[in-house]
C-alpha cells in the first residue's frame, strides 16, 4: 500500500464541515427505522458569485426538505437524487437538511457552510490502494476553504469522480499499473488548487478470506478430496508429475489451507487408491481467481476415461460448484464413477492461477427436512428485526428487554400439519399493534390474524421457500407481506417466506414486504413431528434380507435364501416397535429363532432373556447421521448377538447399541452393524 501526504498553501475561499444528525421522531418499535446517513453534496461554481448546489443524500428517504440557513425560503419535498441551487453571500451559514422515510420518521441534520471567495489552500492529498478491493484506489483530500474537490484517475476514457472536502472517494481500475493521478480542489473563486502524482495501482493476487464453510454432512453422505470440514481420503497427491509446467504451493488463509495451481496448462491429483463414488449425487469445488480466467474440472476413472466441466470463474470472489455426477456420464457413459482415480484442473486460458478448496463428493440425506411439528419465535435478543436487507436487521429488532415485554407474542405457535394444513395458536392473547386496534401491548388477538381461518401450507425445498394458503395465515407478523405492510395493502389470501434451514429444530425465515425493507424471523421447532421410523416394522420375507459379509452391501460370507425364511417363520415374524414417545421394544411372540450361544439349537424356540423384550428399552434417531440407538439391556434389531463390541457370547451384553439406517422410502428400511471391524451384519425390514 502507498500512501502520499502534500500540503501547498493558497488563499481562502469557502470551508464547509459535516454536523452530526440526530432524530426528530421517536422510533417506531414495530416499523421501520428513520433515514441514516443523511448529509448534502455541495458544489460551488468557481466563479465568484456564490452560487452552490446543494444535493440532498440518505438512505431509507422518500424526500427531503431543505433550509439555506441564510433567513431566506427553504425548498421542500426534493426528491433523491435531486438537486437545488441557493446563491450565498460571503459568511458562515447552518444548512438543515430533513429527510422523510417511508412511514413518515425524519432525520434532521445541521451541516455547516463558510462562503468565501478566495482560492482553497493547504491541499492534502491521502491515496491508497484499497486493502479488501482487487485495484481499487481510494483518494480522501482536504483544503482550507475547499468545498468539494474532483479526482482524475487517470485511466483512459474515465470520468472525474467528486466528492465533498476531507471525504474519500473511490476508483477501481481495469488494469494493475502507474497511473498519473491528479487531485484538483474548488471552492468559489475562479482559482482552484491541484495535486498530481504518479500512483502505482496493484492487484490482489490471492484470497484474503477462507472459501465458504461447508455445510456439516453425516460420514456417509460425503467423501472428501481435500476440504478443513470433512475427514479427507489419505494419499491423495496434488501435484503428480504429468509433465505440466504448472506450480503448486499451498497457502494458510485464516485457519483454513488452501491449494494455489500458478501457471497452469493443465494440473492431476490423483487418489491413493480407486474410490467408489457411485453413491454420492454431486461434485463439490471452490475457486478463487485474480483475474477474467477460467477452470475445466475432470473427474477421472479407470481407462482412463474422463469429461470435463468447465468451471466459469468470477474474479476476486469465490465462486462455488455444484455438479451433478450425471453431467459427466450424460457426456461420456465410460466415465465410472465406481471407480475414480484422478481429477484434472485445465487453464482456459493456460497461464492463470486459480485457488482450490473444498474438493468433494456428496449426496442428499436420506431423510429430507420437513416443517411438521410445531415452531415459535426464538425468545432470544435479535430473533426478530427488520433492515435493507438479508442478514441485516439494523433498522429495529426486539433486543432482550423486547424479549420479556412480548412474552405473549413470544409464546404464539406456528403449526405445520404433516396434511399439509397451517395454524396459527396465539393463545388468549399476543402483540397486537394499533393498525390492528391495540396499542402496542399485549391483547386478545385480533380477525383475521387469529389463527380462525382455515390454512394450508407448500414447503419447496429446492426453492427454499413455505407458501402459506389462506387469509390470516402468517408466520412471525403478520403485517409483513409480498406486496408491502398491513394496513396501507389489501390483506393477502397467500404469502410466499423463504427458509434457510439452520438444523433440524432452527430455521431462519425473511419476507421482503416492499422494496429492500426485509422482516426477519428465527424460529425453533418446540413440538418435533413423529419420526419416520415412528412405527411396527419386521424383517422384510425375502431372500438376503438377512445376512453378513465383508462390506456394506456384501453379503457373500452368508445370507438367508428363499428356503432359509421359510424355515426360520418364527423369526421372520419378530416385532420391531419404535414408540412415537422414544419407546422401542422387541416382540418376539411365543418364539423366535435361538441358536446355541442362548442354549438353544438353531431351531425356533422360546425367547431366552436378556433378548426376549423383556426390559424397558428406548432409541434415539438420528436423521442427519443416519443412525438409531437402542438404549436398553436386550434391545437389538435384527439378530440379538450382533453389537457395536462383537458378537455375542465373546464380548459382554451391551446396554445400548447404534446401528446405521438408511430409509429406503417410507416403508422399507435397511439397517446394518459393524460387529467387529470388517463384520457387517446387515438386514432389510418392511413397516406393517
Amino acid at each position: 500500500m502507498k500512501k502520499i501526504k502534500y500540503l501547498m498553501s493558497a488563499i481562502i475561499m469557502v470551508f464547509m464541515v459535516i454536523a452530526c444528525s440526530e432524530d426528530d421522531n421517536t422510533l417506531d418499535v414495530d416499523g421501520i427505522a428513520a433515514p441514516t446517513n443523511v448529509s448534502a453534496a455541495a458544489r460551488i461554481t468557481s466563479d465568484n458569485t456564490g452560487l452552490v448546489t446543494l444535493t440532498p443524500l440518505g438512505e431509507g428517504v422518500t424526500k427531503f426538505d431543505l433550509m439555506f440557513g441564510d433567513g431566506s425560503e427553504g425548498a421542500e419535498d426534493i426528491n433523491p437524487g435531486s438537486s437545488v441551487t441557493h446563491t450565498y453571500a460571503e459568511g458562515s451559514y447552518d444548512i438543515t437538511i430533513t429527510a422523510y422515510g417511508l412511514n413518515g420518521l425524519s432525520t434532521t441534520v445541521t451541516q455547516p457552510l463558510v462562503v468565501s471567495f478566495e482560492p482553497p489552500q493547504n491541499l492534502m492529498v491521502t491515496i491508497e490502494n484499497d486493502p479488501t478491493i482487487s485495484k481499487q484506489v481510494n483518494v480522501t483530500a482536504s483544503a482550507d476553504l475547499a468545498i468539494y474537490y474532483e479526482v482524475d484517475f487517470g485511466e483512459a476514457g474515465s470520468e472525474v469522480v467528486q466528492g465533498n472536502n476531507e471525504e474519500t472517494v473511490s476508483f477501481v481500475y481495469q488494469e494493475a499499473g502507474i497511473y498519473t493521478i491528479t487531485v484538483t480542489a474548488f471552492s468559489g473563486a475562479i482559482e482552484t488548487l491541484s495535486y498530481t502524482e504518479d500512483f502505482e495501482v496493484t492487484a490482489i493476487l490471492q484470497p484474503l478470506a477462507a472459501a465458504p464453510t461447508p455445510p456439516s454432512r453425516a460420514a456417509e453422505n460425503v467423501i472428501s478430496v481435500y476440504s478443513n470440514a470433512y475427514d479427507n481420503l489419505t494419499g491423495t497427491d496434488f501435484y503428480p508429475n504429468w509433465g505440466q509446467s504448472t506450480t503448486f504451493n499451498e497457502i494458510t488463509v485464516g485457519t483454513s489451507q488452501i491449494i494455489q495451481y500458478g501457471n497452469l496448462n493443465y494440473q492431476g491429483i490423483q487418489l491413493g487408491s480407486s474410490t467408489d463414488v457411485s453413491a454420492m449425487e454431486y461434485l463439490h469445488v471452490d475457486i478463487w481467481t485474480a483475474d477474467d480466467n477460467d477452470a475445466k474440472i475432470s473427474p477421472i476413472s479407470s481407462g482412463p476415461n474422463e469429461t470435463a466441466y468447465d468451471l466459469d470463474l468470477t474474479a476476486q470472489q469465490w465462486t462455488s460448484f455444484d455438479i451433478p455426477l450425471s453431467f459427466f456420464t450424460d457426456q461420456n457413459p465410460l466415465v465410472n464413477f465406481a471407480d475414480i482415480i484422478q481429477f484434472k484442473f485445465d487453464g482456459d486460458p493456460a497461464g492463470g492461477t486459480i485457488f482450490v478448496d473444498n474438493l468433494y463428493f456428496y449426496r442428499a440425506p436420506s431423510t429430507a427436512f420437513s416443517l411438521v411439528g410445531t415452531w415459535q419465535m426464538a425468545p432470544e435478543a435479535g430473533a426478530l428485526g427488520v433492515g435493507p436487507a438479508v442478514g441485516d436487521t439494523s433498522w429495529w429488532n426486539c433486543d432482550a428487554g423486547c424479549v420479556t415485554t412480548r412474552a405473549c407474542y413470544y409464546d404464539d405457535l406456528y403449526i405445520f400439519g404433516s396434511d399439509g394444513s397451517f395454524t396459527n395458536d396465539l393463545g388468549a392473547d399476543s402483540w397486537i399493534e394499533p393498525w390492528q386496534g391495540g396499542s402496542d401491548a399485549c391483547g386478545p388477538p385480533a380477525p383475521p390474524y387469529d389463527g380462525s381461518a382455515s390454512a394450508t401450507y407448500t414447503y419447496n425445498a429446492g426453492a427454499n421457500t413455505v407458501t402459506l394458503n389462506g387469509t390470516g395465515a402468517f408466520l412471525g407478523l403478520p403485517k409483513a407481506n409480498n406486496q408491502g405492510e398491513l394496513p396501507n395493502v389489501a390483506v393477502p389470501s397467500s404469502i410466499t417466506y423463504n427458509v434457510t434451514v439452520i438444523d433440524d429444530n432452527t430455521i431462519s425465515v425473511y419476507i421482503e414486504a416492499g422494496a429492500g425493507v426485509f422482516w426477519q424471523y428465527r424460529m425453533i421447532r418446540t413440538s418435533a413431528p413423529s419420526s419416520p421410523i415412528t412405527g411396527t416394522w419386521k424383517m422384510a420375507e425375502i431372500a438376503g434380507s438377512l445376512g453378513v459379509g465383508p462390506a456394506v452391501g456384501d453379503i457373500g460370507w452368508w445370507n438367508c435364501d428363499t428356503a432359509c425364511v421359510a424355515l426360520r417363520d418364527c423369526y421372520y415374524d419378530d416385532l420391531y416397535i419404535f414408540g412415537a414417545d422414544g419407546s422401542f421394544m422387541n416382540d418376539l411372540g411365543t418364539a423366535s429363532w435361538i441358536e446355541p450361544w442362548q442354549g438353544g439349537s438353531d431351531a425356533c424356540g422360546a425367547p431366552v432373556a436378556p433378548h426376549d423384550g423383556s426390559n424397558a428399552a428406548t432409541y434415539t434417531y438420528d436423521a442427519g447421521a443416519g443412525t438409531v440407538t437402542l438404549n436398553g439391556t436386550g434391545a437389538f434389531i435384527g439378530i440379538p448377538k450382533a453389537n457395536n463390541q462383537g458378537e455375542l457370547p465373546n464380548v459382554a451384553v451391551p446396554l445400548s447399541i447404534t446401528y446405521n439406517v438408511t430409509l429406503v422410502d417410507t416403508n422399507n428400511m435397511d439397517v446394518y452393524i459393524e460387529a467387529g471391524a470388517g463384520v457387517f451384519w446387515q438386514f432389510k425390514l418392511v413397516k406393517l
